[in-house]
């Protein structure tokens, strides 16, 4: 069976509150993408804009996957690249075909805007996200590191003097 998958627009506010639920009890964090949704003029605004890709596998009316990405424009060449979010299938709806065809989606819609490449990250206990990513491109071995901003990172740095 295949599901539709489709990019969300601005006009597609039920399903963008759908995707935000599914993504929480796919990676079970659902204070992550429940416990503070934004309004409803934020998704509207956000869906509107060019650089913030939405995708969403549906079943009848249910969001069963999705995909979230943005563009990022490039200063070193003319050209941008698109960086895969978040991308989770309702546990139910897995190994169905589901990601890969939001990838796939993604593919089109980033050929369709002269986008250089796709990327996304994968944490080492994630095998099947892995299996799936190493199946669609190239594996690189890159190391992420989350950077404090605010008042994490001037007590980081005071600490660091101590």
């Amino acid at each position: 069976m295949s599901y539709p998958c489709k990019q969300l627009s601005a006009a597609d506010l039920p399903l963008m509150h759908g995707l935000l639920q599914m993504f929480g009890a796919a990676f079970d964090e659902p204070r992550t993408y429940q416990g503070a949704v934004p309004s409803d003029a934020y998704l509207t605004s956000l869906l509107g804009k060019p650089h913030f890709i939405a995708l969403a596998a549906v079943d009848g009316a249910r969001v069963v996957g999705g995909l979230a990405a943005y563009v990022l424009e490039k200063f070193e060449q003319e050209r941008s690249e698109i960086y895969i979010y978040d991308l989770a299938v309702a546990e139910s709806h897995r190994r169905r075909g589901i990601a890969t065809s939001l990838i796939r989606l993604l593919q089109r819609i980033g050929q369709e805007r002269g986008a250089f490449v796709i990327f996304v990250q994968a944490d080492p206990p994630d095998q099947p996200a892995i299996r799936l990513y190493e199946s669609l491109g190239v594996r690189e071995s890159v190391l992420h590191f989350d950077i404090p901003v605010g008042q994490a990172a001037a007590q980081i740095s005071t600490n660091d003097r101590q």
